[in-house]
């Protein structure tokens, strides 16, 4: 959805210097501590042979372990997880509208010469790609075999980030693709570097005063940017964003079908245990159910949905 900068904010004569702790909504009560940040997402596919080629050769990650029906992918330069596929025989690709849930998850380059290279390396390939500024970063957007969503992305420096009042700037505005070009340099794309990360998750939802009540609320996040259109984002320690939500996949959206492509779950990496318990202790006094799980190969972990079922596991950061 394109909306400028002058859409939301017209002039934008009032802007200041986002300095830390100068934008952002917190909580009332519980607010995830800093050091937060997303984890792997976990993708139900049709075809994990078609998926895994995908993957590797349009996105550049690797696999990390492939288990009968599902893998796990990371990246080149290191083992942190980031995708985890999860075949199941005749689903369908996900719908462009009408549900709830995932709208695109989002991996983080460590800088913006690694994202020229990516644009370089998806041009040479013929891959289709959106493309867009978000002020506070650059962004690449792309869709799976089963159309899932998917966002390839780098960070402007902070420094370059600007806000009105307690409000982040941020706006869909034409990407530079020339210059991004240019900075790519002479070396070929040879695969997510390290340092790459799960930058953020992006949901459609059913209503976002329900969403700030869950997510910001309950569940802990600042609120950094509330007037994009049908659009509210949140974030914990000062990020622009860890999540997106929005209301674009229309009015009666519904959750995914058990036979669709889907986000089965994202993760959110809290820094400690007792991080985790006092999240605990805010989802139940907001009325929301969540489970203890001992999953095998994973570390303890809070497991929660959504309003709209889409499940959410809090863990122990893995490093």
């Amino acid at each position: 959805m394109g909306v400028s900068t002058h859409d939301i904010f017209g002039d934008a004569g009032g802007a200041r210097p986002a300095t830390p702790g100068s934008y952002g909504e917190p909580p009332s009560g519980f607010r995830l501590p800093r050091g937060t940040r997303i984890g792997r997402v976990r993708l139900q596919i049709a075809d994990l042979a078609r998926s895994i080629a995908y993957y590797e050769e349009t996105l550049g990650l690797r696999v990390l372990r492939r288990d009968g029906s599902s893998a796990l992918l990371g990246t080149q330069g290191d083992g942190r997880p980031l995708v985890e596929l999860a075949e199941r025989a005749g689903v369908r690709p996900a719908p462009h509208r009408g549900r709830t849930g995932l709208f695109h998850f989002a991996i983080l380059l460590p800088d913006r010469r690694s994202l020229g290279q990516f644009l370089r390396h998806v041009g040479e390939i013929e891959e289709r790609v959106g493309a867009a500024d978000h002020l506070v970063s650059e962004s690449l957007y792309l869709q799976d075999p089963d159309n899932l969503g998917i966002e390839v992305y780098a960070d402007r420096p902070r420094s370059a980030w600007r806000r009105i009042g307690r409000e982040l700037m941020m706006a869909t505005d034409p990407l530079d693709v020339a210059g991004l070009a240019r900075d790519a340099g002479p070396e070929p794309w040879t695969g997510m570097p390290a340092g790459t990360v799960m930058g953020h998750v992006h949901l459609h939802v059913g209503d976002l005063a329900v969403a700030s009540a869950f997510y910001a609320e309950a569940l802990g996040f600042d609120r950094t940017v509330w007037q994009y259109p049908g659009a509210l984002f949140l974030a914990a320690s000062g990020y622009h964003h860890h999540l997106g939500t929005n209301t674009w996949a229309g009015s009666g959206a519904q959750p995914p079908g058990a036979d669709e492509a889907q986000l089965l779950e994202w993760t959110i990496e809290l820094p400690d245990k007792a991080s985790l318990d006092a999240a605990s202790e805010s989802l139940a006094r907001a009325g929301h159910a969540a489970e203890w799980d001992g999953e095998a190969g994973r570390p303890p972990a809070l497991v929660t949905r959504d309003p709209w079922r889409t499940h959410i596991r809090l863990q122990e950061a893995l490093e």
